[in-house]
């Protein structure tokens, strides 16, 4: 059985470290929550041999490359269907897993964002998510309002899951070795099916925020509510990275009531 050749096109590092491996796999502690698990980019199968010592899971694992597709057929005959050559991106999940189930993988740097948007929006059905990612992606999906590194991702995802940093993967650990450090996270569905607002209003007002991050959000919001219906509230006068995930459930709520008010054209 030949090995893997890591490619350069699809962010191909292979973690060589069983004991990171088997860290990384222990990360998954909801596991009473569901039975099925997704390794995402299994590569030569390094999670994938703990993964399959637990008889408590279900292992499905996907790949887009094929050249690793055919490796892993070899290794595990066992898995049959379970075993995908496809693009996670573009994975049908919902036709796959009707029911509840986790995410796992060494994530593909150049991919970490829509992987993430992926699994948010899948959220009603991903109990846990446990993925390493460049450190610096997997800090600033851990970061709290007030720091540089609290954007989009960070507040999208923690209105839905509880995050934890878990712990930093230095890069002689892979082959070949990234040129950054890595840290795995793990997200855990917090007990929150709906928001207390208007979900798409409240991404859309998330996004406008941080998409301006050194405007206050009366301007950075002036795309979603006219001037002229923002009123003295505080939240107008904040930038983006000054709210919690609360503060802006409650500038959405604040934002739907003020679309409401007409305006009257000036007299004269």
């Amino acid at each position: 059985m030949s090995l893997v050749r890591a490619k350069k096109h699809l962010g191909q590092h292979f973690l060589t470290d069983k004991k990171i491996a088997e860290k990384i796999v222990n990360g998954l502690v909801h596991t009473d929550q569901y039975r099925q698990v997704l390794e995402v980019g299994p590569g030569m199968g390094i999670l994938s041999d703990i993964l399959l010592e637990r008889e408590n899971l279900e292992t499905f694992m996907i790949d887009i490359d094929t050249e690793s597709y055919h490796f892993l057929n070899d290794k595990y005959p066992q898995m049959g269907s379970r075993l995908i050559n496809g693009d996670f991106l573009k994975m049908d999940l919902a036709a796959v897993f009707p029911g509840k189930f986790a995410i796992i993988g060494n994530f593909p740097y150049n991919i970490s964002s829509q992987i993430l948007f992926k699994v948010l929006e899948h959220r009603a059905n991903v109990v846990e998510m446990v993925g390493m990612f460049q450190k610096e992606v997997a800090e600033r999906c851990a970061s709290k309002s007030g720091t540089k590194e609290y954007g989009i991702l960070s507040v999208l995802i923690q209105a839905y899951y509880d995050i934890d940093y878990l712990f930093t993967v230095k890069p002689g650990t892979f082959n070949p070795p990234p040129k950054v450090n890595s840290g795995v996270i793990r997200l855990s569905r917090n007990n929150v099916e709906t928001l207390a607002c208007d979900e798409k209003l409240f991404w859309t007002v998330v996004k406008a925020g941080f998409n301006q991050r050194r405007k206050t959000l009366r301007n950075a919001l002036s795309g979603v509510l006219p001037k002229a219906k923002m009123d003295d509230h505080i939240f107008f006068e904040k930038r983006a990275e000054q709210l919690t995930v609360q503060d802006f459930i409650a500038l959405t709520q604040h934002v739907t009531e003020r679309s409401k008010i007409t305006i009257q054209p000036d007299e004269g």
